[in-house]
């Protein structure tokens, strides 16, 4: 008789810890997932964990000096009830858009404790930020004539910080925000003509905003990105219409997705941040600093959750075909950013804890070979009705996807 071929080992992800199990299943908010999904009333869903986010930022909190801002950055999860539980939590809003700011005011943030970044504002959102009194991060020339314009047919000085695209990026980074030419922001050899603008214009300058990357998973980048963000401003500074009451430092902080990655080592930066405002204190003495994190704070928090609707084997290769893709989560399909695709964890969330049986890959209803959400992925041996569950789904899930895509159902969202 033959010898059963041995299994390999699967590729091996950071480890979540964030959620618990009960009887073979997992549990977001304490509550088994076959009872969530029959909460929900319908698959595919994402799940937020409050508790998750809330540890996150407890933290962060501890480790972080007692008088550094920290901002949430809408756009990784705007839905409202998410926002809602961080108004609470956080001291400030980030938004993209006027969408976005009607979320973070209607959350209950106080207005001025909520920023506007983004280089395409239009003149009707510049206007709504204006009246709402929220700091709107200036991106380039023209919107100074515009807010000019809305301050005077408003008679309210629009508040004001310049963001900044450094000279330098962020080195490891995902997304690279800063450094070399950008859309964002104003270049800095561009910044003292702009200062000298805004002063022209009336218009209350506050501070300055410098995002040079995001998603990093190596404290020595991020530290290096925030000592030379915070060296620029304090020259910036010095040409400024008036002194610099905030200072917003960005943030970049990562979480890990994918097989050999390993979480942001937090208490370096920390450390930096603590030098760093000890610093103000002399080089920018009215200044509040702050960072401004997304993923970071509700990333690790979420699950995106499918129901397998059939099992099919071809040509040897099992396939879990489910009711969600990458119409949902085009960043776990691969298709937002990744030059090589990257599995991000995935489990069987019915058969949590069971051993692994076999090679199976995850696959989404669509008409399109990119409809993958794990590709030959080690997993217990799932049958039709199972539910797969894909971790670090807290961050650029919903409204980052195509969900119109060949007319399925968009997907619901639920916090536990």
């Amino acid at each position: 008789m033959a010898e059963a071929t041995p299994i390999k080992a699967p590729p091996v992800h950071a480890p979540i810890r964030q959620f618990s199990s009960q009887e073979g299943q997992l549990c977001i908010g304490g509550v088994p997932l076959s009872r969530l999904a029959a909460r929900v009333g319908s698959t595919p869903f994402y799940a937020y964990d409050r508790a998750a986010i809330t540890r996150r930022v407890a933290e962060l909190r501890a480790e972080l000096p007692a008088t550094l801002r920290l901002s949430y950055a809408i756009k990784a999860n705007p839905m409202p009830a998410v926002v809602q539980h961080l108004c609470g939590l956080v001291d400030g809003l980030d938004v993209a858009s006027a969408g976005e700011m009607a979320v973070a005011l209607d959350a209950g943030m106080a207005p001025a404790r909520v920023s506007f970044a983004g280089p395409g504002k239009t003149q009707a959102e510049l206007m709504q930020a204006v009246a709402a009194g929220i700091l709107l991060h200036v991106e380039s020339a023209r919107e100074v004539g515009l807010l000019q314009d809305a301050s005077q047919r408003l008679g309210l000085p629009a508040r004001v910080a310049v963001r900044v695209n450094p000279d330098f990026e962020l080195k490891s980074s995902g997304m690279k925000m800063g450094g070399g030419p950008k859309p964002f922001g104003v270049d800095a050899e561009a910044v003292p003509q702009l200062l000298q603008q805004i002063g022209d214009a009336g218009l209350a300058f506050e501070g300055f905003h410098l995002y040079a990357g995001s998603q990093n998973l190596q404290a020595a980048a991020v530290i290096e990105a925030q000592q030379k963000s915070f060296d620029l401003a304090v020259r910036l500074a010095a040409q400024a219409p008036a002194p610099v009451q905030h200072l917003n430092l960005g943030g970049g902080f990562g979480i890990p997705y994918f097989p050999g990655e390993q979480p942001l080592a937090l208490t370096p930066i920390s450390h930096n941040l603590h030098e760093l405002v000890t610093r103000a204190r002399a080089d920018l003495p009215q200044a509040t600093l702050s960072v401004e994190l997304g993923r970071y704070l509700v990333g690790e928090a979420g699950v995106y959750v499918c129901r397998v609707i059939d099992r099919k084997v071809s040509r040897g290769q099992v396939f879990l075909v489910t009711d969600g893709g990458l119409h949902h989560h085009l960043s776990a399909s691969g298709n937002f950013g990744q030059v090589i695709r990257k599995n991000y964890p995935v489990a069987i969330g019915t058969r949590y804890g069971e051993p692994v049986a076999e090679q199976a890959s995850v696959v989404g209803p669509l008409c399109t070979p990119l409809d993958v959400l794990g590709d030959r992925c080690w997993l217990p041996q799932a049958q039709p009705g199972d539910l797969v569950v894909v971790f670090q789904s807290g961050a650029y899930g919903a409204t980052a996807s195509p969900q119109r895509f060949l007319g399925h159902p968009e997907v619901r969202e639920v916090v536990v």
